[in-house]
Formats: structure tokens, C-alpha cells, sequence
């Protein structure tokens, strides 16, 4: 059974995935950010040149495999106002664009290459990625899931918004080369395969900030959420995907005797601590809820960026069976987005905090 979902109360959280998403792909596309100049070519023999001179399979795959989830969230971003066929077309001219735009700044970082092939393989990815999401957008069971996502967290403002946070939070969390929610990189020598890798220290600095980081999480569930009794289940949910997706990924990137390091000590110790301790504030009123989860955000910046040892991303490659230079950037972005939450947090907590006051004061 089909339903035509041309329109729907909320569609703000395709929006904000949409933008995360390009902002993902500018990282991965630009990054190191560093080093800009001129290298004397111009995008027309970019885009003239010949395809076999810098194709290869594995690029075309991982382009289209990249794009292809943009490609579902401009889809059903522009379904909301258009019908499924010009949602395809714009959805696939506007990412192609961005593609294009890409490709032409990689023309001025020396260590990247531009290429028209990628932009074949990205417009690929993104024309599949508009089909599919009109196909399921056309569903009855899609717009029950979307009625029961609204349903199940609160109609306030910005609600949308704390979805994405928490789904970028997700994202950061499924590196296999961090800790089951820590925030620094794995760092170990090179060992071959059935050789016993020798046992770290005890740090309990690492548990205290794998705490943090949970309950930052579970605390920003019990503001969006209508029913606080759901944020067990909410949290529980979160994990067990964090968890299989953490796996599934170090099964695929990591070397067969790293493939479960991130499942340490440290990382099972702070998730108990952790929950304990969302379960002990879990009575707390909204607004002593906002304030708690602000100051769990200002103790975990301080714990991850003055008390623990840092290490690079490049740290980290030492640990996988690829050589590609994506999982650097992987690596990097990773970082990047632990490092920003709490900070998108905190300016999300200021304004749901500002806007509840203003919505009393006019009453």
C-alpha cells in the first residue's frame, strides 16, 4: 500500500541531516585543509579529461556508496514539496552541484585530486539515493514510523534539532579505533596475528569520561523525550546500535587482533557508572535538567582536553588492514564531532532554555 507524503507537520529533521551530511562531505572532501594553492589547471580539463586516467573501481564504489545517503536525505527533504519525480530531478542537480563544487576546490590542496569521474560516480549515488527515497516515502508504514517519531518526543521547538545531535553523537561513537564511547584513540604497536598484545594500565580517567559522554546523551533524551520511563528503552536502543555498527566496522576496517580493543575495561566500567548515574538524576525537574546535563558537558570538555592523553588520528591507522587515505579522514572527523557535541549541545540546551522562558514570560 502506497500513501502520497507530500506533506508532513515536521519535516525539520531531514533538513538538519541533510546539512550534517554536507557538512560530513565537505571534511571528507577537503580535509587537511591546508596548503592552498594554485596548481595551474582549470576545471574545464578537470572535467574534459579522460575517464581511464583517474579511475579506478574502488574510488567509483566508495563516491557512489558516499553519496547515496545524501542523496536519500535531499530526496526526502524536497519530497515535502514537490512530487516524486521533481524531488529526483532537483535532489540529483542540487547534490551534483555541490559534487562539482567540491571536485573544484580539491583542485587547490595538492594532496587531493579532482576528478571527473567522481562526479559521475557521486551524481550516481545521489540520482539512486533521490529514487530510493521517493520509493519509501510513497509508503503507508513511512508515514506511521514518521507519526510515531513525532508522537513519541515532545512538540517543542528545536526538538528536531536534539534528534540530530543525537544522531551525530551515534556517529562519532562507531570508530572501532576509539573505546565503546571514549575519546581517544586506540595506540598500539604492530603485532602480527595470534600475538599476544600487552595489557595498558587501568585508567580510571578514561571510565569517568566514557560516563560523561553517556549521560550526556542519555540526558539529552530525557529533554526531547514526552515520557521520561522511555529513555531506558531509548538509551538501550541507542547502544545496542552504537554497539553492532562499532563491530560491524571493526569486522571490515580493523586487522584480526584489534578487532575488539575498543571493548576494554575502561569502556564496559564507565557505561555502568554511567547509567547508574542517569538513573539517579532521572527525577530531576526540566529546567535542573538542563542545567545538569550543561555542567556533564563542561566537566567532560575539561576531563577529555586537560586530564587525558590525546593522541592523533594518524595514531590510530596502525590498527587497520586498509591503506586508503579515507580512513585518515574517518579518523579525523571522528575527533572533530566528539569534540564539537558537547559544545552543539550546550548551544542547543541555551536555546530550548531561552526560548521555554520567553513562551512563559507570554503567558
Amino acid at each position: 500500500m502506497t500513501f502520497d507524503n507530500t506533506a508532513t507537520p515536521r519535516s525539520l529533521l531531514r533538513r538538519y541531516l541533510a546539512a550534517g551530511y554536507a557538512v560530513f562531505i565537505a571534511y571528507v572532501s577537503l580535509s587537511p585543509f591546508s596548503g592552498w594553492q594554485e596548481q595551474g589547471l582549470s576545471f574545464l580539463e578537470v572535467l574534459t579529461s579522460p575517464f581511464r586516467q583517474t579511475y579506478t573501481a574502488f574510488d567509483a564504489v566508495i563516491n557512489l556508496l558516499a553519496y547515496l545517503p545524501f542523496g536519500v536525505l535531499l530526496g526526502l527533504t524536497i519530497r515535502v514539496h514537490c512530487n516524486a519525480k521533481w524531488s529526483v530531478l532537483w535532489a540529483t542537480l542540487g547534490g551534483l552541484l555541490y559534487s562539482a563544487v567540491m571536485e573544484y576546490l580539491q583542485m587547490y590542496l595538492p594532496s587531493r585530486t579532482s576528478s571527473n569521474s567522481d562526479i559521475l560516480s557521486n551524481g550516481l549515488g545521489l540520482l539512486v539515493g533521490a529514487i530510493l527515497a521517493v520509493s519509501v516515502a510513497r509508503h503507508t508504514w513511512f508515514a506511521r514510523i514518521t507519526a510515531w517519531r513525532i508522537g513519541f518526543f515532545r512538540k517543542d521547538p528545536g526538538v528536531d534539532f536534539g534528534l540530530a545531535l543525537v544522531m551525530l553523537w551515534m556517529f562519532a561513537q562507531i570508530n572501532p579505533t576509539l573505546p565503546m564511547l571514549g575519546s581517544v584513540f586506540i595506540t598500539v604497536p604492530v603485532y602480527g596475528t595470534f600475538v599476544e598484545i600487552p595489557k595498558t594500565p587501568f585508567d580510571i580517567w578514561e571510565s569517568l569520561a566514557i560516563s560523561l559522554n553517556l549521560m550526556m546523551a542519555g540526558m539529552l533524551l530525557l529533554t526531547l523525550l514526552r515520557e521520561r520511563r522511555h529513555a531506558v528503552v531509548g538509551l538501550v536502543l541507542v547502544l545496542g546500535v552504537v554497539a553492532l555498527a562499532k563491530f560491524a566496522a571493526a569486522a571490515t576496517l580493523l586487522k584480526s587482533w584489534a578487532l575488539l580493543l575498543w571493548l576494554n575495561t575502561e569502556a564496559m566500567l564507565g557505561i555502568v557508572l554511567g547509567l547508574l548515574l542517569l538513573a539517579g538524576i532521572g527525577w530531576l525537574s526540566r529546567r535542573w535538567l538542563f542545567r545538569a546535563t550543561a555542567l556533564v558537558a563542561v566537566i567532560y570538555l575539561v576531563l577529555v582536553y586537560f586530564v587525558l592523553d590525546d593522541s592523533a588520528p594518524s595514531a590510530a591507522m596502525r590498527l587497520y588492514h586498509w591503506r586508503y587515505g579515507h580512513l585518515l579522514n574517518y579518523n579525523g572527523l571522528s575527533q572533530t564531532v566528539s569534540s564539537l557535541f558537547p559544545l552543539l549541545l550546550g548551544g542547543y540546551l541555551w536555546w530550548a532554555q531561552t526560548h521555554r522562558h520567553r513562551e512563559e514570560g507570554e503567558k
